[in-house]
């Protein structure tokens, strides 16, 4: 088997602390694996590496990084007989958390070894890659302030979000799906493909990655004395009893506003249309989770 891992040194922990570098070239000599290592050196470049191992014949292709890392690496392998391999240490790890994936201290590196191909969903966004969520509103705009924050991590997140709040304005959206037409004024509209952003904040409770559906949630716009019990049904995968959420769920939506702006792909953030197609590709990738016990 050979293996390429692809490191982001400005990932989330990986910006202050690049011990997975050498903790990768250490698991190579353990167990004398056919891999190399390469570490990125700009935005996208990932896509460019991964790609690079597809045509050199890689089974696996690791990402050491966020969901950002994950992404990039992910849209090369979609569609191709190589496996996805997450080391997750980002900010959020929404997918490798919805795949039960461990952190790099908790076992990321055996699964590597010992565990199995799953076969998932993805989805585009105007053609962008998504694999874990995508969206447009208050979540974009907090993705674009935090590709500018140097130290990242939760609290970060946090202290990005409450700056953000003071001074967005939410969005006019006509949502449209087969069979459905939605006319809101959306201060979130997610599409997942998983339950979660990342850090157990489940934006859409009962969706799963291998079901060829893609799962849409809409937040309208709520005051602060309802955002703050709203965060905590985030949290607690209650969403869908707030009255200020809804959801669909199909294979295709067309999300329209007024005027062209930021959407996020994965916590990327991304300018675009003002009409915003996604769809779902069943089953178009394959990542290395756990084995069953």
């Amino acid at each position: 088997m050979k293996l390429r891992f692809i490191f982001n040194p400005r990932s989330g922990h990986n910006a202050r602390n690049p011990h997975l570098l050498h903790r990768a070239h250490a698991f190579i000599r353990e167990h004398r694996l056919d891999a190399t290592v390469i570490a990125t050196e700009r935005p996208r470049h990932a896509t460019e590496l991964a790609r690079r191992a597809v045509d050199e014949g890689c089974d696996v292709v690791v990402a050491i990084g966020g969901d950002g890392t994950m992404n990039e690496v992910g849209t090369a392998l979609v569609g191709t007989p190589a496996v996805l391999g997450l080391i997750p240490c980002g900010s959020g790890n929404g997918l490798g958390r919805h795949l039960g994936i461990p952190g790099p201290g908790r076992g990321a590196f055996r699964t590597l070894l010992g565990g199995q191909p799953r076969r998932i969903d993805t989805g585009t966004a105007n053609g962008h890659v998504f694999i874990n969520a995508m969206g447009l509103g208050f979540d974009a705009e907090i993705s674009d302030r935090f590709t500018r924050v140097t130290r990242r991590g939760l609290p970060a997140y946090v202290r990005t979000t409450f700056a953000a709040w003071r001074t967005f304005r939410p969005v006019p959206l006509t949502v449209r799906a087969p069979g459905t037409r939605l006319a809101t004024t959306a201060f979130i509209a997610a599409v997942a493909n998983s339950d979660q952003y990342g850090n157990d904040c489940y934006i859409a409770p009962g969706a799963r990655v291998d079901d060829g559906l893609l799962d849409l949630t809409v937040i309208r716009p709520v005051g602060l004395a309802r955002a703050l019990p709203l965060a905590v049904r985030l949290f607690a995968g209650r969403i869908d009893g707030s009255p200020a959420v809804q959801r669909l769920q199909a294979r295709t939506f067309a999300l329209e506003r007024p005027a062209a702006g930021l959407i996020h792909t994965d916590g990327e953030p991304r300018a675009t249309d003002a009409t915003v197609e996604v769809a779902v590709r069943p089953g178009s990738l394959q990542v290395l989770v756990p084995a069953k016990t």
